[in-house]
Parts: C-alpha cells; structure tokens; sequence
C-alpha cells in the first residue's frame, strides 16, 4: 500500500520527534484523526509520564491524552528503532542559539542522523523547528540521500513551521493554518495530505525556503515591532508620558495601526531567537540586517531599564537597591503559562543580585526556577510577605493574581505589563 492511501485511509504510521510544547500537541491531533502515532523524546522520565497519561504540557491536558494511550493510538519511547515503522515523520526538536548569535541545529543534525539510519522507501519526512533558509534542502536532504534514496522519488521531504502560541485558549494547534512547502511538487501534496486529515487548514507554498523565510518573517515582525514599542517606552519615561496611554489613543485608528506594547523584555521560544537565525543567514549572504539587529539590541536592553525602575522607586523612599528584599511576581516569558524559556526575569534576577538585592519570586505555575547554578523557589504571596519587601516587580502578570490587593499591601510596585491600568499610586512605578 503507498502512502498517499495510508494517508487517505488513515492507516500510516505516523513519527513525532521531540514531544515538547510543539510535537507533543501536533502527536495527539494526528492521533485523534487515527494515525497510530509513536513519539520519540530523549528525556526517559517525560516519556514515562506520558505513559501513564500525565501530560507536562499546559495545552494537553491529561484529559486529551489518556485516552490516546491507553487505546494505543499514541506511544512514547526512547526507542528510534521504531522509526523504522513510521511511514511519516516530524521533527519537532528545539533550535536554540549559541553564545554567539549562531544557529544551534545540532538537535535537528541528530534526529536527521536516527531518520536515516531507518529511511525506507515512501517515508515522508517533515522539519518544524524553526531554522535559516536553506536548512532542508542544504541540511537535510543530502543527510538523507546518502542512504542512496533520492527526494521526490523514493522518500520525500517537506518543511512545515510551527505556529504554536503556549497558553492561548483560542488558536491551538488543530486551528492553526499550517504552511507547508515541500522539496517537490508531489512532496508538498503528500505533507499537505498529512495535515489536512488533522488540522482545519494548510496552505501549501513552492518550497521548503519560503515557508522557512515566512516563519522567521512572522517572529521578526513581532521583535521589530515590539522593539520599536519598547524605545517608545524608554522615550516616554524620559519625556514624563504615559506610554501605555499613547499606545491606547493611537490604537484607536481604524487603519493603518496595529498596537504592540512595550514590557521587561523578550522571551520563549521563538521571538527572541529567530530573528537571528535570518540575520546570521542575511549575513552568511552578505547583506546586514540593520532593523532585526537594532530591535534584538533594545528588546535586550529592557531588563536593565526595568532594574533602573525597581532603583529609581527605591531611591523615591530613600532604600538602596543593596540589601533590599525584591519580589518578582511572575517568572513565565508571558502571563498564564509555566514557560521559563528566555524569560526576562533571568536577566532581571541577575542584574539585582549584582546590585547586592534579595530577589524572591511568586509564580502559581513555576514552582521552581533556575537562575545560572542557583534554583530559587517559589514563595507564598501572603500579606506578610507583601509587606516584608522592599519593592513588588510584575514580570509576568498572570490572571490568577490579586493585583488589588498586592498594590494595597506593598511598599513599592513596578509594573512592567500595565496591570494597574488607569490606577495612580504614590507607590505605583510603571514601566
């Protein structure tokens, strides 16, 4: 049986490597159409979790994925050997950055590694971790090739970039349009069969390199704007304006404008990494990416103008920042989910125990966050603790926290995310 049938009948075998906050979601979804789904995860002990239908992704509740285990429609293993039964594969692997503003593709280079080691005629294999350019066909293909198949004729290779969005209730990986381009026509239609059986649309492009390039467009246009909002921001405190106020008249054009808002800086997965892996291409390609490197250099300048704040309220009730006892509420990239990733806390974090603080943190879904070789843990958010510090910090404002009562009990608040908007408070210190 080929595989376009498989697909149509839903028979295929279907592979996700890597079951994070990206292929764990897409495994269920595939499995809730009817593949038979194996996931692949290096970590032992998450793929045991999974097993006994414990999820540790906040998008999966464990509701969703019990049942898929224990029918067998979905499994999780250590084990590559099973790819060898796989008709399709996803590689859903990280692609961080090194120290050096380089692409880390060593994750993407080793799963390749296990693929080959198992491709068999028919297999369709799709990349969604987000890289440069050029990855699949430059990377990828001849990897895969060297086993003597050839792309488009014995196996085919496609590249599909994730869209995910942790903790939003509305857009989810089931609806979510999913672009596609494969490294031939019949590649493309193949991965688009795929995903059509499993997602609400898919919007298949002329190759790999343009839904490469459109992926890192989406995550550039957010840094840039977000960057240009950040500068603002800065400009605002300078001039003695409201930022968030302006941000809130300007949105009221009915063209032409869309709001951005300005906060402690960058973090997760995708918007403060992927806008380098363009400009390292950009200049591998010779050209300088002027806007993707100015905005990267203000997005990364945000924490310390949050330090300078948590200074500045500090000086406004004669405290030096040495000695004094900061609270952080919210250690999370972004408000409702437990994504440590990035995060703008850790440089914050840092930058306050050089200044000789005590930093403790309250967040109701990070339990424990690490900071360099220290681990910190996450202290109760009681009126005592409120009132035993110097200076409460917003660094992620999460929906289940009594904001009103953590501006009544604080001696001082910095609020990064505009949570007390429209409030004045001798206290209040926003961003």
């Amino acid at each position: 049986m080929n595989l376009e049938t498989k697909l149509r009948e839903r028979t295929a075998h279907a592979g996700v490597i890597g079951l994070g906050y990206v292929g764990l979601p897409l495994a269920v979804e595939l499995a809730k159409s009817g593949y038979r789904v194996t996931g692949f995860e290096v970590d032992a002990a998450k793929a045991a979790s999974l097993m006994r239908g414990r999820s540790y992704v906040g998008d999966v509740p464990d509701s969703e994925l019990a049942p898929l285990i224990e029918s067998g429609r979905l499994t999780a293993t250590t084990d590559t050997a099973s790819l060898a039964e796989c008709d399709t594969v996803n590689i859903c692997v990280p692609t961080p950055l090194r120290k050096s503003r380089d692409p880390d593709v060593s994750f993407i280079v080793e799963s390749v590694e296990k693929i080959a080691a198992h491709l068999h005629p028919g297999m369709l294999v799709i990349l969604e971790s987000t890289t440069y350019p050029g990855t699949t066909e430059e990377l990828i293909q001849p990897r895969l090739e060297q086993t003597g198949l050839r792309v488009g004729t014995d196996f085919h290779l496609a590249f599909s970039p994730e869209r995910v969005d942790p903790g939003n209730p509305r857009f989810q990986t089931r609806n979510i349009p999913k672009v596609v381009g494969g490294t031939t026509p019949e590649c493309t239609r193949l991965a688009v069969l795929l995903y059509s059986s499993s997602l609400t649309q898919v919007i298949p492009v002329s190759s790999p390199k343009v839904a490469e390039m459109a992926k890192l467009l989406e995550n550039t246009y957010r840094s840039v704007n977000i960057g240009l909002v950040n500068e603002l921001a800065l400009l605002c405190d300078r001039m003695g304006i409201d930022v968030w106020e302006v941000i809130d008249a300007a949105a009221t054009k009915p063209f032409g404008f869309m709001p951005f808002y300005p906060g402690p800086g960058l973090g997760g997965h995708c918007i403060p990494v992927d806008p380098f892996y363009l400009s390292w291409k950009a200049r591998a390609a010779g050209f300088e990416a002027r806007f993707i490197e100015l905005a990267g250099q203000i997005n990364s300048e945000m924490p310390r103008h949050v330090v300078g704040k948590i200074v500045r309220a500090l000086n406004s009730i004669r405290k030096s920042v040495n000695g004094s006892r900061i609270l952080l509420l919210g250690v999370a990239y972004k408000a409702d989910v437990d994504d440590t990733r990035e995060s703008p806390a850790l440089d914050i974090v840092e930058r306050l125990w050089e200044l000789g603080a005590e930093v403790v943190y309250h967040d109701p879904l990070v339990e424990r966050f690490p900071v360099g070789e220290k681990i910190l843990e996450s202290v109760e958010v009681s009126d005592d603790v409120l009132r035993e510090c110097e200076c409460a910090v917003v660094v992620a404002a999460h929906s289940s926290l009594d904001y009103d009562r953590i501006l009544e009990q604080s001696r001082l608040v910095v609020d990064t995310r505009n949570v007390w908007k429209g409030q004045t408070s001798p206290k209040l210190f926003r961003l």
